[in-house]
């Protein structure tokens, strides 16, 4: 997570992704962050240098730093704004109720930038926070098929038990 999330790293711990090597024992590392929409313009949290030198950026709305009124145009607008970003590759869990979205602009839009619309495993788990995700990820698929827009698939492990665990996406996908 980025910086505004509490609790998170400081911009400092992004800028010494440099000093990490960029290849380990056979494997490709690739450098990302978990970006946070801040408001309807779609700005997130680091600055565009950072974001230049990072090879996956996932931007989400996580509510604790998004400063503007939760609303459906506003959410929605802020993640057409923040798409609208060439350094955003995908938005991350567009799925809360809490935060509601017009899924047919959000699936047209990522079409249009080429943006990637993550299915998160853990926003489908039942004892999960998130409001309706499953709903709102059926709504959001069947736009996806109708649109040929491509989507992505994440974990959003927290916890290293958590890695690679996609049951709760194989059940929605079947």
């Amino acid at each position: 997570h980025a910086p505004k999330m509490p609790g998170s790293c400081k911009e400092i711990y992004f800028m010494n992704f440099k000093v990490i090597p960029r290849e380990m024992y056979g494997l490709k590392l690739l450098m990302g962050v978990e970006l946070n929409i801040l408001n309807k313009n779609g700005e997130v949290d680091l600055p565009e240098e950072l974001l230049k030198k990072m090879d996956i950026k996932i931007a989400s709305i996580h509510m604790p730093c998004f400063t503007d009124e939760i609303t459906k145009e506003n959410v929605t607008q802020a993640y057409v704004n923040a798409m609208k970003n060439p350094y955003i590759d995908i938005i991350g869990h567009p799925d809360d109720g809490r935060t509601p979205i017009d899924y047919e602009v959000l699936v047209k839009t990522a079409k249009e930038t080429g943006t990637l619309l993550e299915v998160n495993n853990s926003s489908l788990n039942p004892l999960g926070f998130r409001a309706n995700a499953r709903e709102n990820y059926k709504v959001m698929l069947d736009l996806c098929k109708q649109y040929e827009v491509p989507i992505t698939t994440g974990t959003d492990a927290h916890m290293d038990v958590e890695a690679g665990e996609f049951s709760y996406i194989c059940d929605l996908m079947k």
